[in-house]
């Protein structure tokens, strides 16, 4: 779509093609044509579900696990894909232009899937917001909207959205929010340095950035109160729940008779909401799940 390839052309541009690793974004607009650099990893059977979400991928951004990602769209597939906003980070990549290949190879199984046949619905968020503009249209076969209502197979009505529209500090006071944006990207600079001696020493994925989260007070505070407020404007929408992203922390809860799904995020926490063909839902936490699936691996070779 002319209007999308404008608005990306400009940052195209700044790639340096000499390195042979920074892909060209581009060609993904030609993409019958693209391959991906790291091709789709052939597996025995796909896991298959009715509906998969996420969200707050913030591809652009050295904090995103892309080769995760790539290594649940591998293992996955779902009749409805909802991307739940902050797919792209806009607010970095304005400040410093960084797309390795992985994060192209990420958008072309996310096409691909499209032109397989998955319904694909994407909601920007905040970081992505220049893409709200294009809310109403169809890109590649991903339509692209402000919010959706989605109906789960056991018949209850949510309300799909990424949640910062919920977000006093993101509406009322946006300096404060970079400013937090800065510390946030600080700490997981941090986060990558422990990933990285973990996987040096064979230890499974954990992200320090969420424990921090976890343990102080004043974050745990305002998780809890954003869900609430969240939850309860869903319920005055008339819907049976809501699923959200935003905040990456990952939470299925009933709030005063209302559902509150969050589908987490690919920074931190590296999950997937995901609905089963009878209405159940659940939450992947892919670190888990590659651990387990190496686990008869390690047993055999010490063995």
């Amino acid at each position: 779509m002319p209007p999308i390839a404008a608005t990306l052309a400009p940052v195209a541009g700044e790639i340096a093609p000499t390195t042979g690793h920074l892909a060209d974004i581009a060609d993904l607009f030609d993409f019958t044509h693209s391959r991906p650099h790291r091709p789709e990893e052939p597996v025995g059977e796909r896991r298959r579900y009715r509906t998969v979400w996420i969200s707050d991928v913030h591809l652009g951004t050295r904090g995103c696990n892309a080769d995760m990602l790539i290594d649940f769209l591998d293992h996955v597939d779902s009749d409805t894909m909802y991307l739940v906003g902050d797919i792209v980070d806009g607010w970095q990549l304005k400040k410093r232009f960084y797309w390795p290949a992985a994060h192209n190879d990420v958008i072309w199984r996310l096409m691909k899937r499209a032109r397989r046949g998955t319904r694909m619905i994407y909601i920007p968020g905040n970081h992505d917001e220049m893409f709200r503009q294009f809310a109403g249209l169809d890109f590649g076969g991903i339509k692209i909207r402000r919010k959706a209502v989605h109906e789960t197979a056991d018949g209850r009505r949510l309300l799909v959205l990424h949640g910062d529209e919920f977000d006093a500090i993101t509406l009322s006071h946006r300096w404060l929010a970079h400013v937090g944006d800065a510390a946030y990207t600080a700490l997981m600079t941090l986060n990558r340095a422990v990933s990285a001696v973990r996987r040096k020493f064979g230890m499974p994925y954990w992200s320090l950035s969420k424990h921090a989260k976890a343990k102080v007070k004043n974050a745990v505070a305002f998780i809890s109160r954003f869900e609430e407020i969240v939850a309860e404007a869903a319920g005055d929408r008339g819907v049976d729940g809501v699923v959200c992203g935003h905040i990456h922390t990952a939470e299925i809860r009933d709030i005063a008779g209302v559902a509150y799904y969050n589908d987490g995020d690919w920074v931190e926490g590296c999950n997937a909401l995901v609905e089963h063909f009878d209405g159940t839902m659940e939450i992947l936490n892919w670190g888990d799940e590659i651990a387990r699936r190496e686990t008869p691996t390690v047993t055999a070779l010490a063995a």
